[in-house]
């Protein structure tokens, strides 16, 4: 009982950062249509940030957090504008060679600016201690992400489910020529979703230091993990994002607790498994020829 309380608590906590980081990944790419393989460095980005406000500027940690989002959701708007639009109706190499480009571009100036070696935190004695839950006491940093994940999916949800500008993006997600054809103006909507997507993804780079850690190879360490979230949950599915970060987040988890040797090899059997029985994800839409 132990073990398998142990298992499912680390493997939501681990699945909480995955889909904090994933799920702009899987609206981006299910809006824009386009490979990017950069979302990993804009939560590298988000890492790094919130080592420099904490450690130069003496922030503490949760406004830290906050100042990383909106620091990297602003500075993905013009490379949106600049890298990614000119991208949007080329072949899918040439958005592969420029995305990919652009992680060894960042991994390079954060080697350069900080070193290769893993940066640190002081998280505040609020996160740092125990929390009991009555069965037993858990990490009080890891139930802290797996509440701000929950909180997340629920004001993302509302966003796109209750309001107009939610509306206008999964109408530009279903079909985005109809949508522009009914005056949704869609390149408005893929910088404002780009940003908020970064955003997201450097909230989770900063959530993730205390977790998995955050290195200058970061950007392509998890790169993986995040693109299987996105494939198995469906593109543009904010549904199908946090089902799968779940699903997988504990898996591997239960994987790595149960058969260490085995490293993850659960979480890509799974994944094939998955995507061999339903091709577009799990809650994604088979398109149509």
């Amino acid at each position: 009982m132990t073990a398998a309380i142990s298992i499912l608590f680390d493997g939501l906590a681990y699945a909480m950062l995955l889909f904090i980081i994933s799920v702009g990944l899987s609206v981006t790419m299910g809006l824009m249509g386009i490979v990017n393989l950069a979302h990993g460095a804009f939560a590298m980005a988000g890492g790094y940030a919130t080592v420099t406000l904490m450690n130069d500027l003496g922030l503490p940690f949760v406004p830290a957090l906050i100042g990383a989002f909106l620091v990297v959701a602003l500075v993905s708007v013009p490379i949106e504008r600049l890298a990614y639009a000119p991208l949007y109706r080329r072949p899918e190499l040439d958005q592969v060679l420029v995305t990919i480009g652009l992680v060894f571009m960042t991994i390079a100036a954060i080697t350069y600016f900080y070193g290769p070696s893993p940066p640190s935190i002081e998280v505040p004695a609020f996160l740092s201690g125990q929390v009991d839950l009555g069965l037993r006491t858990v990490p009080a940093y890891r139930l802290f992400i797996i509440l701000l994940g929950l909180a997340l999916i629920v004001a993302l949800w509302l966003g796109l489910e209750r309001t107009l500008v939610g509306a206008r993006i999964r109408a530009a997600v279903d079909n985005r020529d109809m949508a522009q054809a009914v005056g949704i103006h869609v390149d408005r909507l893929f910088v404002t979703v780009f940003a908020l997507g970064s955003g997201l993804a450097a909230l989770g780079g900063g959530l993730a230091i205390e977790i998995v850690g955050v290195s200058p190879t970061f950007a392509i360490q998890y790169l993986v993990f995040f693109l299987i979230v996105v494939a198995v949950g469906g593109l543009g599915s904010l549904r199908g994002a946090f089902v799968a970060a779940v699903v997988l987040g504990i898996l591997d988890t239960a994987g790595k607790y149960l058969w260490p040797a085995g490293g993850g090899f659960f979480i890509y059997a799974a994944t094939v498994a998955i995507l061999l029985l339903r091709p577009a994800g799990l809650f994604g839409r088979e398109q149509v020829r």
